[in-house]
């Protein structure tokens, strides 16, 4: 089950926030509930489906999608007023355009990374190569400028391509080699290992 399945699953479109996620979780649950179904094998298995698909998705969206604003700063909630001398009329100067912010990661984004970035360890670890793969797509659809994710994202496909080369599975881990290329082609390190494992892959013919 891909992130793409997970969300249809739930009746959502891909990138709903955790709110949506949760509230069509509890609807279809209690819909397709074996209690309430009794002896109904179809309901059963669609509450199955629907309860992995929103398992698989609580490990790679955000549980808070908003941060309140802090209380320590002396703006918050601050509206300055304009005074002028009673006496003496001024010429009101030209409002300067605030300059804007180079963007950056919300703190929000920056937990989700991190977090995401030791599940898909976990994975690779334990060789849950479809989950790392699903986790490091996932990340990489959330936060598609950052090079780091896509960099992992690459290494997650090369792993498997090689694992799937030792599983005698020659065409499929082709495609997860070319996946690692097109998904960082400036990763030096990378290209090499991934022409090693083509090497690897023509001496199996």
């Amino acid at each position: 089950m891909d992130l793409g399945d997970c969300y249809r699953l739930l009746g959502l479109r891909s990138g709903a926030c955790f709110a949506d996620i949760k509230a069509s979780y509890r609807r279809l649950a209690q819909q397709y509930h074996p209690d309430i179904n009794p002896g109904d094998s179809k309901a059963k298995e669609k509450f199955i489906a629907v309860t992995e698909a929103y398992k698989l998705l609580l490990h790679v969206i955000p549980q808070q999608e908003t941060a309140p604003p802090s209380s320590h700063s002396p703006f918050v909630g601050y509206q300055p007023t304009k005074v002028t001398h009673p006496e003496t009329p001024t010429k009101e100067k030209p409002k300067e355009k605030p300059k804007p912010k180079p963007p950056s990661f919300s703190e929000i984004e920056q937990r989700l990374k991190w977090k995401t970035y030791e599940h898909l360890q976990q994975f690779l670890k334990e060789r849950r190569f479809p989950q790392a793969i699903s986790l490091a797509e996932a990340l990489a659809q959330r936060l598609p400028a950052d090079a780091e994710v896509r960099q992992w994202q690459a290494i997650s496909y090369q792993i498997w391509g090689r694992a799937l080369i030792a599983e005698k599975q020659p065409f499929k881990a082709k495609i997860y080699l070319k996946k690692a290329l097109k998904t960082d082609p400036h990763n030096k390190s990378l290209c090499n290992e991934v022409q090693r494992d083509f090497q690897m892959l023509e001496q199996m013919f």
